[in-house]
C-alpha cells in the first residue's frame, strides 16, 4: 500500500511560501508582515495537513495504525530539518560562506 508516500507532495510544498514571500519582501518592505504572515498561516496549514493525511487513511483503513505512527514520525524529523534548515541558512544577507 503505497498511500502515504503522497505525504511527499507535502514535503515539497512546505517551503514554497516562504520563498515567495522572502521575494516579495524583498520588492516592496511595507508589505512584507503580511505577506510573511500570510506565508507562515500557508506553510501551518501544509504542515498540519501532512500530519492530518496519515491519521485519516488510517481512520478509513486504507492504511494500518502502525504505518501511521511511522508516517507521523518521519514527518516530524523531516519538518524539524526544514525548520533547521531555515532557521540556520534563512537569517539573511548576512551569511557568508567563509563562516563554515
Amino acid at each position: 500500500v503505497y498511500w502515504p508516500l503522497f505525504v511527499l507532495l507535502f514535503y515539497f510544498v512546505c517551503p514554497i511560501p516562504h520563498f515567495i514571500a522572502k521575494r516579495v519582501s524583498e520588492d516592496s518592505e511595507a508589505a512584507s508582515s503580511a505577506c510573511r504572515e500570510l506565508a507562515y498561516f500557508f506553510t501551518t496549514g501544509i504542515v498540519v495537513s501532512a500530519f492530518g493525511f496519515p491519521i485519516i487513511l488510517a481512520r478509513v483503513e486504507a492504511i494500518k495504525w502502525g504505518a501511521c505512527g511511522l508516517v507521523l514520525a518521519g514527518n516530524a524529523v523531516i519538518f524539524l530539518t526544514i525548520l533547521g534548515f531555515f532557521l540556520v541558512f534563512g537569517r539573511g544577507d548576512d551569511f557568508s560562506w567563509e563562516q563554515w
